[in-house]
């Protein structure tokens, strides 16, 4: 009864480890290419395809050229998803390329379906990312390296060297999002209520609203 028992639980444990893989990243796709249409109506988990597709669908020249680095983070970011590449729709892939000015920052910030990995093009940077048990894991990593970010996970990357740094980002997800954790809770709207981020940090509500004017829109 017992090794009866023993195989059973083998094989549910072997078979929901075979299943983890199904739930990582997008979904898998069911035909060769289905471009994205933008312009569509029709919302779905994803876009729907469009009619006629083409070369260029599958093209992008966005990430050849260095972003304007005049940002109040001296960093920015050029994203090559399905919003820039529509023939990326369903395929579960997505780039971006990220240009730091000497001392730029890529905000503490998350993606909620990707995993990312970063490939250095030139430059020197400090990068981490923090688990869910307040661990930091943090590296220096320069021009050839690679270094990749857990899904979900808050990371950061920093040029504390004085020349611009690049890195080309990969995720396994055609758009991936983004929550910068400063913008998400003092920039959102509706507004957050002060007295959660008063407590949450354990500030001031006078301190919260200069940190919400820091990052109100810009009317």
């Amino acid at each position: 009864m017992m090794a009866r028992v023993s195989s059973a639980l083998f094989l549910a444990v072997a078979a929901l480890v075979l299943a983890v893989p199904s739930f990582a990243g997008d979904p898998d796709y069911l035909q060769d290419i289905c471009v994205a249409d933008l312009n569509s109506d029709l919302k779905v988990n994803g876009f729907p395809c469009k009619a006629n597709a083409t070369a260029d669908d599958f093209f992008t020249a966005v990430l050849a050229k260095p972003g304007a680095t005049n940002t109040t983070a001296d960093s920015v970011v050029t994203g090559a998803n399905v919003e820039k590449v529509p023939g990326l729709n369903t395929l579960g892939v997505s780039l971006s390329r990220i240009d730091y000015a000497p001392g730029g920052l890529n905000p503490p910030h998350t993606h909620p379906r990707a995993t990312e990995v970063v490939f250095v093009l030139y430059g020197e940077l400090d990068v981490g990312f923090i688990t869910t048990a307040n661990k930091l894991f943090a590296k220096t990593i320069s021009q050839g390296d690679v270094f990749a970010f857990p899904r979900g996970l808050v990371h950061f990357q920093k040029n504390n060297g004085d020349k611009p740094a690049a890195v080309i980002s990969a995720f396994n997800s055609q758009l991936p999002g983004t929550q910068s954790i400063a913008m998400t809770l003092f920039g959102a709207s509706p507004e957050v209520p002060d007295d959660v981020l008063a407590k949450a940090f354990q500030i001031g509500t006078v301190e919260v609203d200069k940190i919400k004017a820091k990052f109100a829109p810009k009317k």
